[in-house]
C-alpha cells in the first residue's frame, strides 16, 4: 500500500526505505508544541490513520511537548509495525517559557537519545537527526563536536542512522568526514530556495532531503500567486506546495503535520496533484 502514496518511496540506506510521503508530528502536541493536546484521542487517531494511508516515515522529537508526542506515538502504534520508521531529532530543549533553547552538550545529547528510545518504547532509533543553528535558520560553525557523540552512539548501536538539521552545506560536508549522513532536514519551500544547490549535490548522493514549514515566510503577492494557481487546479495552496516539493527533486521527503485526520487525507491526497507545465513555471518563479 505504501508504493501508492504520492512519490512512492525513497531508499534512505540498504536496510531503509520509508515513503516520500511522511508525517510530522510536532503538531499533536498542545499550542505552540507546548504540553498535552486539548484532544488526545484524536491526536491517537491521526497516527493510526497516517499509518493506515501507508505512510512509513513519522518525524518527531521528544521535545515536542516536551515529551508528549513521542509518548502519543508509542501509545498510538506500538509495537510498530515493520516498516514504519521513526525519524527523531535532538539538540534542543524546552524551558518553562516554551523557548527552544540549544542542548548540545554531550551529556544532553546522550541523555536525549535516551529519552526518545525510552519515550517511544525502542532498542535502537533508525535515525536521529542533530538539531543546530538557530531558530529557524542555520549558524555558522563546527558541529564537529556534538555529531561526534551521536556517531558515538551508534557505534554502541543505540542508533542505526545520522542526519542533520539546519545547517549549512558546509556543515553537512563536515558531518560526513564523521559518519555518513542519511538526511538533511532545513527550512525550504516554493518562496525559500536557498537549498537549491545543496538538494541537487545531495541528490546525487543518494541522501534525502526533507524540508519543513511548506507554507512558510510567503509574502503576500507570493501567498495571493500560490492560491491563484492551486484555483485554477482546484486544489488548496498546501497541496500545491507539496506537490510542487515532490516534483523539485527525487530525494525530497515530505513530513506536513496536521491534528486532524481529514487534513492529514487532504495532504495525502494533495501531494499527487499532477502541475502542468504552465503552473509549474508560475510556481518555479514565485522565488524570484
Amino acid at each position: 500500500m505504501a508504493t501508492a502514496l504520492p512519490g512512492g518511496t525513497f531508499m534512505l540506506a540498504d536496510d531503509l526505505t520509508v515513503t516520500r510521503m511522511g508525517y510530522g508530528a510536532m503538531q499533536l502536541a498542545g499550542p505552540h508544541v507546548f504540553g498535552p493536546p486539548a484532544d488526545r484521542d484524536a491526536a491517537v487517531a491521526v497516527l493510526r490513520e497516517a499509518v493506515a494511508l501507508g505512510v512509513t516515515h513519522i518525524d518527531t522529537a521528544d521535545f515536542y511537548g516536551p515529551h508528549v508526542t513521542n509518548e502519543i506515538i508509542k501509545e498510538a502504534l506500538h509495537p510498530y509495525p515493520d516498516d514504519l520508521h521513526i525519524v527523531t531529532k535532538v539538540g534542543a530543549l524546552r524551558d518553562e517559557a516554551g523557548n527552544w533553547p540549544q542542548a548540545l552538550a554531550p551529556e544532553q545529547l546522550v541523555q536525549a537519545v535516551h529519552d526518545n528510545l525510552d519515550r517511544l518504547g525502542l532498542d535502537a532509533l533508525d535515525i536521529v537527526n542533530l538539531r543546530v543553528g538557530g531558530v529557524d535558520e542555520p549558524v555558522p560553525g563546527s558541529i564537529a563536536e556534538p555529531f561526534s557523540v551521536l556517531a558515538s552512539l551508534q557505534d554502541k548501536g543505540l542508533i542505526r542512522h545520522l542526519g542533520v538539521s539546519n545547517v549549512l552545506p558546509e556543515q553537512v560536508a563536515e558531518a560526513q568526514t564523521i559518519a555518513p549522513v542519511v538526511c538533511v532536514q532545513n527550512f525550504y519551500n516554493l518562496v525559500h530556495r536557498h537549498d537549491d544547490d545543496l538538494i541537487d549535490a545531495l541528490a546525487a548522493q543518494g541522501v534525502a532531503y526533507v524540508p519543513f514549514f511548506p507554507l512558510g515566510g510567503f509574502s503576500p503577492l507570493q501567498s495571493d500567486e500560490l492560491s491563484a494557481v492551486a484555483r485554477r487546479l482546484d486544489a488548496t495552496p498546501m497541496a500545491v506546495a507539496l506537490a510542487w516539493l515532490l516534483h523539485r527533486a527525487p530525494n525530497i521527503l515530505l513530513i506536513p503535520g496536521t491534528s486532524s485526520i481529514a487534513h492529514l487525507r487532504e495532504n495525502v491526497a494533495g501531494a499527487s496533484l499532477a502541475l502542468p507545465p504552465d503552473e509549474l513555471a508560475r510556481l518555479d518563479a514565485l522565488a524570484g
